[in-house]
């Protein structure tokens, strides 16, 4: 038969209790309306911003570029095959720039800044 340890089951919560991590993270996210023409339309998103990059959740990024009340229209920066309507993004609040830096003296890069060039 198995017995029931109070103290040892009390301990454990309290452990679990104090290991709990109450940070809260907003995350503004939409839902894939339609795809095609590497042009997306997603609901939701409603804090997005002109040129604010966007992720797909199978990590393709686009740029929201027409905002309209009841969606975003979205350029897709990447093939984009994977994406299906239904699909979740979330937004980066990051708006599309190219940073400055020696770095990139002579280098050839994307649209998303990413060296391509080896």
């Amino acid at each position: 038969m198995v017995t029931i340890r109070a103290g040892e089951i009390s301990k454990i919560i309290r452990e679990r209790i104090e290991q709990y991590n109450t940070e809260v993270k907003i995350v503004n996210t939409g839902t894939v309306l339609q795809v095609g023409d590497d042009i997306a339309r997603i609901y939701g998103l409603d804090e997005v911003m002109t040129g604010e990059l966007v992720e797909f959740e199978e990590g393709t990024i686009g740029i929201a570029l027409n905002l309209e009340s009841k969606n975003v229209g979205v350029v897709l920066m990447g093939d984009g095959l994977m994406i299906q309507e239904g699909s979740s993004v979330k937004a980066t609040r990051r708006i599309a720039q190219i940073l400055v830096s020696e770095a990139y003296l002579g280098r050839v890069i994307n649209a998303l800044a990413k060296p391509i060039d080896g």
